[in-house]
């Protein structure tokens, strides 16, 4: 039996796509997704849902393959799983792209279109992209019940686009959307929903709010605006200013009053006939030099009315401007005074919520000036700057213009700055609901540890839950708003909306429950009968994916969402044991809304362990962005690093910490593990081919104990084989604790320093035609084929291509195995069918593991000796003296001294015990038998250099003819049979310079 041959030059992503083709051939996804159906233990995995909105970037690629890796684990260890992989589908992300594709600049032109329309084209793009990134997650090894029956519901066109990935859940389905339904219905009865008028983050371009949520995530932009230091005149006192600064001169027209702190220092500056009023400290920064004429408090202005800069305005008529104070004035930057717009700044209209201000409500939803503003009504706010600054100036208000460069809150889908407007929106009411999150948020595993406190920190401060959407495509809100008596209702599931259904059932039944469908149906309201409307609005898509601990566990035989009939199959999955996503954002947004929905609706955590992990960066550190140039696309990235490699990438890398992602980490990641990797499987299979070793006549028969005793073993194969046992326990012991960097680096360290730099160096001459047959080769093949065998099972869930060609390779010579080159069948066809490792505490020797070290740190100072002294490794040496040797502590002194001296070379190796430091020294002498074997040494290396060149076979004869100088006579005189033995040389003939000749095999 002869092993695969394996390549000296790899291309590890083709080798990916022959293995992708092989496992779809031989159906290992759906023997791998069947492996466990009968097992009553269960590890639930809940899928945070991939925006299906556009292909994957590589940094998509970092949680999936967590995702993938823990799944593949808890598969190898035998305990029951849903595959079940999750898209986003809903909300403004599909709304924008789809506009663009049909070239739209504004809400107006979508309803012109139709919302019917356009609705169904965000749905075909949702199906089209999840198609892509459905086959670009299998290109990343990522295994997932991609084809299991989904239970959407839509036109039979909408159903035909679904069933093309149909094993994932979307948002958008049925079952998601009244799930929803009854979760709104729950929290309506305990009168947490209302509606109400607030400042809100508006997009002028999308037409909607922009919750906290979305901005404090991926909202913010580095900007540079006009900061305006302004004069206000003080009523009633001449050439007297309050100085006033902001950045937001488009606010200016709806000014009502000015803040000052009530804590802080405010001072009187004369400049020239004029006085101005600003906080202490800030004259500087404001550009006012002159004599200070008082110093005061803040609460000293209390009360002073003021000039507005544009009082003249009809909208502002009635308005008094007066001066308040305010526990939100800083003094880091501006002046201390604080221009107030109650109708265009959250604060702002908080403020004068409590203190009874005036507040003037300025733009509408396209972010044009409402009527009342002269010459500015109808235009957009931010068109408008300069000829604000331009009357600023004519009055008499503009003391300096400067740039300012801060963040800056932007639409996180278009870009588009956002303004802030004064609407009325939908909100779920936290204060009673906070303190039972916090306390279902405590118990929780949460990994980095620091994760507990920042979900904490967001649920103290958060303000109420804003739900609502001005848009089209998403939840439709099951809110029905009488607008004759004001009763306000929440339809809670598809079977009270046909109870109370009193016009449109007909049109709406066969649709999906969204707009424009649902909104055919009315309802007649419980008080006064009139046939109500469901309002507008759609949900916040964090609605969508905070529902699906609920949603999506589907009961197999009645097809329905089992927590809204008997929940008996919800209850075999819930809570969830893992969930894994990045952490920036996702504590005010995924991880939140699960944990509010979950305790809305059960009072318990919805999930147990929570793995997160930081940003993707490209090799410098910068974000990544197309316009930049430094972006990678999933498909190139794999295709030219490799899926496992870059699995590994993430996988090395402490997730707290944001990655600097590139070709150049992913080719050092190549050269410092995965060609070591290939080389001792290599080594293995070429050396085992031509020794013709077979495992299934080699390796003890199934069942029986293996022991150190059941071969032969040296003490470096005992060592091996203790190291490889530990290897199977710390991997799984950090896994176990999710902690995947400290694994990896495991599993790296074990085949880099020990098995290629140790074992297999020291195992080199035990192998091979030039090494006769006998029990120490038969234990070296053994041991090295059980190390190779049990390292692909334990990469399997972190690199499962390469593991799975290893484990292949390895598996087609034991008896019983059934994924040979034909037909594959049986539970051994992949190395993702097979069990995880088990590690034997009989099998670790920890005495040989401490001595081992020992061996390495002497090895390590002998060849800093000889580097240092510039002794060549090839000329043995008569002796090796360590000195403050603290001693073995196992039985195996004579084979880890006969260690140290082939690893150095020298002949004897003298051990003088003692304390204190170890010091390593050689005996330098050099006996003419000794400068003999270092010169067949010199010239067996240069023997087997022109073997490769030549590109012989590891067994092929040879003839050799060597140079006919002095010191190769007296090598091959006192050496030659060892020259013989090492090159498979049948003869060494003096010549004029060194020659080899294939010898033909008779």
């Amino acid at each position: 039996m002869r092993f695969k041959k394996v390549d000296a030059k790899v291309d590890f992503p083709k080798l990916e796509r022959r293995i992708l083709k092989d496992w779809e051939k031989r159906g290992i996804l759906k023997k791998y997704l069947c492996k466990n159906l009968n097992v009553k233990e269960r590890f639930g995995f809940l899928d945070g849902p991939i925006t299906a909105n556009n292909p994957m970037g590589v940094h998509h690629a970092w949680g999936r393959s967590y995702k993938d890796l823990f799944q593949r684990y808890k598969n190898m260890q035998g305990f029951r799983q849903r595959f079940q992989n999750g898209f986003d589908a809903q909300g403004l992300w599909v709304e924008v792209e789809v506009e663009k594709e049909l070239g739209f600049k504004s809400k107006k032109d979508i309803e012109k279109y139709g919302i019917g329309k356009f609705v169904k084209r965000c749905k075909e793009r949702v199906f089209k992209y999840a198609k892509i990134q459905t086959k670009q997650s299998k290109r990343l090894g990522y295994f997932m019940d991609w084809d299991k029956g989904s239970y959407f519901r839509g036109t039979a066109k909408e159903t035909r686009l679904a069933n093309k990935v149909r094993g994932s859940y979307y948002t958008l389905s049925d079952e998601n959307n009244y799930t929803i339904w009854y979760f709104l219905k729950k929290c309506h009865e305990r009168g947490w929903i209302y509606e109400g008028k607030d400042v809100v983050p508006w997009c002028p371009r999308c037409g909607t709010a922009i919750s906290e949520h979305e901005i404090v995530t991926e909202g913010y932009r580095e900007l540079t605006h006009k900061g305006l230091f302004l004069k206000f005149p003080v009523t009633g006192k001449p050439k007297t200013y309050f100085l006033v600064w902001t950045t937001t001169p488009w606010t200016l027209p709806a000014n009502t009053t000015l803040a000052v702190g009530d804590e802080t220092a405010y001072v009187t500056v004369q400049q020239g006939d004029e006085l101005f009023i600003l906080a202490d400290g800030r004259e500087v920064a404001a550009g006012i030099a002159g004599k200070v004429q008082e110093k005061v408090g803040g609460k000293e202005f209390a009360g002073l009315a003021y000039m507005g800069p544009f009082d003249d305005l009809p909208i502002q008529e009635g308005v008094t401007h007066r001066v308040v104070l305010a526990d939100f004035v800083a003094t880091e930057e501006g002046t201390g005074v604080v221009h107030l717009a109650p109708g265009s700044g959250k604060e702002d209209f908080q403020l004068a919520k409590e203190r009874d201000l005036p507040v003037i409500e300025s733009l509408d939803e396209e972010g044009k000036y409402l009527q009342g503003f002269g010459k500015y009504s109808g235009r957009r706010a931010t068109e408008v700057e300069e000829e604000i600054i331009k009357d600023l100036k004519e009055r008499g208000f503009l003391y300096k213009v400067e740039d300012y460069t801060h963040r800056y809150p932007v639409c996180w889908r278009c870009g588009t700055e956002l303004l802030f407007r004064l609407v009325d929106e939908w909100y779920i009411e936290m204060d009673e609901l906070r303190e039972p999150v916090k306390k279902v948020v405590q118990s929780i595993n949460w990994i980095p540890s620091w994760g507990l406190e920042r979900e904490l920190d967001w649920l103290e401060n958060m303000g109420d839950w804003l739900i609502s959407k001005k848009r089209y495509w998403g939840l439709a809100l099951p809110f029905y708003k009488c607008k004759k008596c004001n009763t306000f209702e929440v339809i809670g599931s598809k079977e009270e909306l046909k109870e109370r259904a009193i016009s449109g059932w007909k049109e709406f039944e066969g649709h999906s429950p969204h707009r424009p469908w649902v909104d055919k149906v009315k309802i007649a309201c419980l008080k006064c009968g009139e046939p109500v409307s469901r309002i507008p609005d759609v949900g916040n898509p964090w609605l969508d994916a905070g529902i699906v601990s609920f949603s999506t566990l589907i009961d197999p035989q009645t097809k329905k969402v089992s927590y809204l009939t008997d929940k008996k199959y919800w209850r075999e999955w819930f809570p969830f044991d893992f969930i894994t996503e990045s952490f920036p954002g996702q504590f005010r947004n995924w991880f939140y809304s699960l944990l509010a929905m979950a305790t809305v609706l059960e009072g318990r955590v919805p999930f147990k362990n929570v793995l997160g992990h930081a940003l993707v960066r490209d090799e410098i550190g910068r974000e990544m962005h197309k316009s930049w140039g430094n972006a990678i696309d999933f498909d190139e990235g794999v295709e030219r690093m490799g899926a496992d490699i870059m699995r590994w990438m993430y996988f090395t890398h402490d997730p707290e910490t944001n990655i600097n992602f590139g070709y150049g980490p992913a080719d050092v990641i190549r050269r410092r593990f995965f060609l070591i990797l290939w080389n001792c499987y290599k080594f293995f299979v070429d050396y085992a081919n031509v020794d013709r070793f077979n495992p299934a006549k080699e390796l003890d028969p199934k069942g029986k104990k293996f022991t150190f005793e059941s071969y032969k073993h040296s003490v470096l194969d005992r060592w091996i084989l203790s190291r490889l046992n530990v290897l199977v326990k710390e991997v799984g012991e950090a896994l176990d604790r999710f902690d995947v960097m400290t694994a990896t680096f495991a599993i790296e360290e074990f085949v880099v320093r020990d098995l290629s730099q140790w074992y297999i160096r020291r195992s080199r001459d035990r192998v091979g035609p030039t090494t006769p047959g006998g029990e120490d080769k038969r234990a070296a093949y053994v041991t090295l084929y059980r190390v190779l065998f049990t390292l692909s099972k334990l990469l399997a869930p972190f690199t499962p291509f390469i593991a799975d060609e290893v484990y292949r390779n390895l598996a087609q010579g034991q008896k019983g195995y059934q994924g040979g080159r034909g037909t594959v069948t049986g539970a051994e066809a992949s190395v993702h069918l097979v069990s995880w490792p088990d590690y034997h505490d009989y099998l670790i020797d920890q005495k040989l593991l401490g001595d081992m070290l020992l061996v390495r740190e002497i090895v390590e100072k002998g060849h800093s000796f000889r580097k240092a002294r510039k002794l060549s490794l090839r000329q043995p040496l008569p002796e090796l003296i360590v000195k403050g040797f603290p001693g073995f502590r196992s039985n195996y002194q004579k084979g880890l001294c006969a260690l140290i001296a082939d690893e150095l070379n020298v002949k004897t190796v003298t051990l003088k015990e003692g304390k204190g430091k170890l010091i390593v020294e050689f005996d330098t002498r050099l006996t003419d038998e000794l400068q003999a074997e270092g010169r067949a040494r010199e010239l067996i290396r240069e023997i087997q250099d022109l073997r490769k060149e030549k590109k012989l076979e590891f067994d092929d004869r040879i003839e050799v003819v060597y140079p006919e100088a002095v010191e190769n006579k007296s090598a091959v005189a006192k050496a030659g049979e060892f020259i013989r033995q090492q090159t498979l040389a049948t003869s060494l003939k003096p010549g004029r310079k060194l020659m080899i000749r294939q010898v033909k095999p008779t």
